[in-house]
């Protein structure tokens, strides 16, 4: 199917929404802790949780509705999780405690579960593998987006509003996304997999950890997601308890960051079309390790972190169009949701348990390890896929 069609184009919009929106919700819990801190009383090192509860409750449901995705269609899945977002959404307004929101947090996890893994799936169901990486490249401008867009005016409105305002906000981009894949996309005809037990869903699942190329997979968005915990949770908590900057100085650093998200996507994800996955990867995640872990050192000044936030989402760009094209084709079609959904439950599973450590590594060691930790985990990232994973490049697995 050529480039600019209108399907290619009711599915890029689609996609693109939903990952704006779902992105922008998780992200936006980065800048605004301090702000949960104070308006809900909650310790410090308690704020890990709410990632923690998010994040495992995320992995479980990703693990049921990877397999389902399969077996039923990637669209239909959509379109229960997109649905399911928007009133999870919703729900933040009626939060008005620490434990009311861990319980929110964690139902909007699960909606999130039902999501991921979805997108590069389709993308892989849909888009021939000369044109994945590049596909892939142009959603993830949509996480760019919410960094440009999205955090800074969720911000703003939490500021002039309330907590729930930025979460009432996302809505709306969430359900444009519901009525965008009931109305425009349809299911792409590939093969899919019937799920004949419970015991044959373990089973499939257990065959990719044997595998080594789909074993690395899942263990490199484990590693990805550890070192995401370690740096990013108390990242803006330690600036501000450093520079004392203000809310807006931090909205202004995710939009500068998200630029360079917007430049590099579709960029990175053509050159991985035509030069290969792997390079790409493994390089800016070499590059991510020595910026990430010397992070406390470079940031002398808060000024310094404008560059130095730009150059890593650069890196992060260019790893992650990539690097989702390469897994979503070292497996057929049918087990495709199945593998996309692993890694990411895996993934998530991690960051929730190295959220709620990252609290008690940033209050007894200091930033300068959280940071350390996070670099180290790109590094390993890096290796894992450098070494086991096949290049996939001009590979089809329809």
């Amino acid at each position: 199917m050529r480039s600019g069609s209108l399907a290619d184009f009711s599915i890029l919009l689609s996609l693109w929404f939903m990952m704006f929106a779902a992105s922008s919700q998780t992200m936006i819990m980065t800048p605004l802790m301090p702000i949960v801190q104070a308006q809900f009383d909650v310790p410090p090192e308690y704020l890990g949780t709410l990632i923690t509860a998010y994040a495992v409750m995320l992995g479980i449901c990703a693990l049921i509705t990877g397999p389902l995705s399969d077996a039923v269609g990637r669209r239909r899945i959509l379109m229960i999780g997109t649905g399911a977002m928007c009133g999870t959404l919703f729900l933040h307004s009626f939060v008005t405690d620490y434990l009311s929101l861990l319980l929110v947090r964690a139902v909007s996890g699960m909606a999130a579960g039902v999501l991921s893994g979805v997108a590069p799936a389709y993308i892989g169901d849909h888009f021939p593998s000369e044109r994945r990486g590049w596909a892939n490249g142009v959603v993830m401008t949509a996480i760019a987006f919410g960094q440009i867009v999205g955090i800074p005016a969720g911000t703003l409105l939490t500021d002039r509003y309330d907590f729930a305002t930025a979460f009432i906000f996302f809505t709306i981009p969430m359900a444009l996304s519901f009525v965008l894949v009931g109305t425009l996309t349809r299911q792409p005809a590939v093969a899919r997999t019937r799920l004949t037990s419970l015991g044959s869903v373990v089973q499939n699942y257990a065959n990719m950890f044997k595998a080594p190329a789909t074993a690395a997979a899942v263990g490199a968005y484990c590693i990805m997601f550890t070192g995401i915990a370690f740096y990013v949770i108390y990242l803006v908590v330690w600036m501000k308890d450093t520079f004392g900057v203000s809310g807006d100085a931090v909205a202004s650093l995710f939009v500068v960051s998200g630029i360079a998200s917007v430049i590099v996507g579709p960029w990175a994800g053509r050159l991985s079309d035509r030069f290969g996955r792997k390079f790409m990867v493994a390089g800016a995640c070499a590059g991510l390790f020595v910026l990430m872990s010397l992070t406390t050192t470079i940031m002398a000044e808060f000024w310094m972190a404008y560059p130095l936030f730009f150059t890593i989402m650069v890196l992060v760009s260019a790893r992650m169009g990539p690097f989702q094209a390469l897994l979503s084709e070292i497996v057929p079609a049918q087990r495709r949701g199945s593998l996309m959904s692993l890694s990411i439950a895996t993934g998530q599973l991690a960051m929730g348990i190295c959220s709620a450590a990252a609290g008690i590594v940033y209050i007894e060691l200091g930033y300068f390890f959280s940071s350390a930790l996070g670099g180290t985990g790109m590094l390993a990232m890096g290796y894992l896929v450098w070494r086991y994973i096949p290049e996939t490049r001009g590979v089809s697995r329809r």
